[in-house]
């Protein structure tokens, strides 16, 4: 039986088939220091087993790679995907090459999660030191630990589910990442139980944990037809991490890219360092902007978000040196 939370969210998309391929992927043990620069630029299939559980992740190493400090980006794919399916669809790995950055995709278990969901909205995983924000940030230390990564260039994203709990990682692990990127996902502690959850995504319920104080630089996408995951929740996400009232107001600009058009919000500290970014898609759903088409929950429309955020991850890291 699919976990209820699951069984309302599938309701409400179109479950792509290639959520289901998982394609053909390279299987290695993890490497050292030492040997990690002769590897080849594929998805390499890993296990993080810890006191406190197990989790699959898929590490994609760039040719790029040459064993000197590189970025690392934690990527949360949305339900029903797994780390294959959302590599390709948002083409995070060949932008990896251009910026010289590992790419880690964690994978939920059907154990875990019948719909293979990230489970953001339960109370167990709202914290430091526990659930999947544990494991997780476990995945970020154990690839820090087995390649050359620069600590001030560490990220986190996700779609959806994946978006939320990325969410949650950047400010539960504030000393970890860097940056958080979260595409049509919902604010941290907005929902506790099943209840709670489907009431936000559906009408976008603001109200989460209490704003943190040094919250980290945030990049949000949202199709504002987006009938999956409330549109408003973006805002959310928005005001919990950044204190509104004490920055500059907010810089807007409007474009079209691909077909579709965007507005886009900058929110910028009294220095004038940008720590936030809000990408409203103009007539897109539950997707990713500007993915690819090989891969489920994508909009080959509209800016490129996996562009946008690895621009943004590599500004903010540079402006905070």
């Amino acid at each position: 039986m699919l976990n209820p939370m699951f069984d309302a969210w599938a309701s409400l998309c179109s479950v792509n088939p290639f959520a289901w391929d998982c394609g053909q992927l390279d299987v290695a043990v993890a490497p050292s220091r030492a040997r990690a620069a002769k590897l080849p630029p594929s998805l390499i299939a890993q296990r993080l087993v810890t006191d406190a559980g197990s989790l699959d992740y898929k590490l994609y190493v760039p040719a790029s790679y040459t064993g000197r400090p590189a970025a690392l980006l934690v990527m949360l794919h949305g339900c029903s995907q797994d780390g294959a399916d959302f590599a390709r669809g948002t083409g995070m790995n060949e932008l990896a090459e251009q910026y010289q950055c590992l790419v880690a995709y964690p994978e939920q278990s059907s154990s875990s999660n019948g719909g293979k969901c990230w489970n953001w909205f339960e109370p167990a995983h709202h914290h430091r030191g526990g659930g999947e924000p544990a494991l997780i940030a476990g995945v970020a230390n154990k690839v820090m630990d087995e390649y050359v990564i620069d600590p001030a260039k560490v990220f986190i994203a996700g779609l959806s589910a994946g978006g939320a709990m990325a969410v949650v990682l950047g400010r539960t692990y504030p000393d970890l990442f860097c940056a958080v990127g979260c595409h049509s996902g919902l604010a941290h502690g907005c929902a506790v139980g099943t209840g709670q959850a489907m009431q936000a995504m559906q009408y976008g319920e603001a109200a989460g944990a209490a704003p943190l104080a040094g919250a980290l630089p945030l990049i949000v996408f949202h199709g504002d037809m987006d009938s999956t995951v409330h549109p408003r929740n973006g805002d959310g996400v928005i005001a919990q991490s950044v204190d509104l009232s004490r920055l500059r107001p907010g810089t807007v600009q409007t474009g079209q890219a691909t077909g579709r058009s965007f507005t886009r919000t900058i929110h910028r500290g009294p220095s004038g360092a940008v720590m936030a970014e809000h990408w409203t898609v103009h007539g897109s759903g539950h997707a990713w902007s500007g993915g690819r088409r090989q891969g489920s929950y994508t909009d080959a429309s509209g800016p490129d978000a996996s562009g946008e955020m690895m621009r943004f991850f590599m500004e903010v890291s540079d402006q905070r040196q």
